[in-house]
C-alpha cells in the first residue's frame, strides 16, 4: 500500500509532540519559580507601615487670597501617601502646596485615592466624591496594583478611562501619574523583578496612551522618578522599601506639578 502524499512521518508528530511538551515543562517550571519569588517579595516586604494613609485633606496656604482650588487626588497608595511621617509630606499635600504657590490661590486638598487600589477602585473613588462637587484638579497616580494583581492592561487602561472622562465631565483638568517603574523593587528577586518592569512599562505606556485619547495629561513617573529611586534607594523609599519615603515623595510631587500647573494655568486662560 503506497504512503499518501500528504502523510507525515511519525517521527516528526513525535517530535512536535515532545517541542510541545517540553516548553510547557518549561513554563510552567517558570511560573512555579515566579509564584516562590512573589512569596518571597510579600514575606520581605511585609505591611510595617500599615494600610492608612496619614490624613492631609485641609486648605493649604491660606495665607493667600481667593476662594481655595479644588483638588482631589485619586488612585492607589501612593496617591493615598501611605508612609509619609508627616501629613506635610504625602503627595497630596506636597501637589497642594506646589500648586497653590504657583497659582497664588490657596488650595483645597481631596483625598479620594485607597491604600491597595487597583485601576478597577477608581470608579468607586469617583462615586464617593459629594454629587455637588466640582474639582478644578484631579491628579490620578494608579496601576502597580494592577500589575502585582496580572490585570489584563486593557482592562486597567479601561477603568483608567472612564474615571478620567467622568472627573472631566466635572469640569476638572486632569493629570495621570503612570505606573511606577517595578523594577526598581530591590526586595523583588530576579527574575520576577525584570518580568514587573517590562509590564510596568507596558502599563504606563498605555495608560498614556488613553490620556491622550481622553484630553488629560500624562506623565511617566518610571522615566521622571524611576532612575532615582534605583540609584537612591535608601533615600527614596520608606521603611517598607516598598512605597516612597519623604523624599522619594517630594521628587514624585516634582515631577507632576509642571503638568499639573500648566493643566490649571490653560483651564484658567
Amino acid at each position: 500500500m503506497s504512503r499518501s502524499r500528504d502523510a507525515v512521518p511519525r517521527s516528526v508528530v513525535v517530535g512536535a509532540a515532545g517541542a510541545v511538551l517540553g516548553a510547557g515543562l518549561v513554563l510552567l517550571g517558570g511560573r512555579a519559580v515566579l509564584t516562590r519569588q512573589a512569596a518571597v517579595a510579600r514575606r520581605r516586604i511585609g505591611k510595617p507601615l500599615g494600610e492608612e494613609a496619614l490624613d492631609a485633606d485641609r486648605v493649604w496656604r491660606r495665607r493667600f487670597d481667593g476662594p481655595p482650588l479644588e483638588l482631589v487626588v485619586l488612585g492607589d497608595s501612593i496617591a493615598a501617601g501611605l508612609g509619609a511621617d508627616r501629613r506635610k509630606d504625602t503627595l497630596g499635600a506636597r501637589l497642594a502646596k506646589g500648586l497653590a504657590r504657583a497659582e497664588r490661590r490657596p488650595v483645597r486638598l481631596r483625598t479620594a485615592a485607597i491604600v491597595g487600589a487597583e485601576s478597577s477602585v477608581l470608579a468607586a473613588q469617583v462615586d464617593g466624591l459629594p454629587a455637588d462637587y466640582r474639582p478644578e484638579a484631579a491628579v490620578i497616580v494608579v496601576g502597580g496594583n494592577d500589575i502585582t494583581h496580572r490585570v489584563p492592561v486593557a482592562t486597567s487602561v479601561a477603568h483608567l478611562e472612564e474615571a478620567m472622562l467622568r472627573l472631566r465631565a466635572r469640569g476638572a483638568v486632569v493629570v495621570v501619574g503612570t505606573c511606577p517603574d517595578l523594577g526598581a523593587l530591590r526586595p523583588v528577586p530576579q527574575p520576577l523583578r525584570a518580568l514587573g518592569s517590562r509590564l510596568s512599562r507596558q502599563l504606563a505606556e498605555a495608560q498614556a496612551e488613553a490620556a491622550a485619547r481622553c484630553g488629560a495629561r500624562a506623565v511617566s513617573l518610571g522615566r521622571a522618578v524611576g532612575p532615582f529611586f534605583v540609584t537612591q534607594p535608601d533615600e527614596m523609599f520608606g521603611l517598607d522599601r516598598f512605597h516612597p519615603s519623604a523624599l522619594g515623595y517630594r521628587r514624585t510631587a516634582e515631577a507632576l506639578l509642571p503638568a499639573l500647573i500648566a493643566e490649571v494655568g490653560g483651564r484658567d486662560g
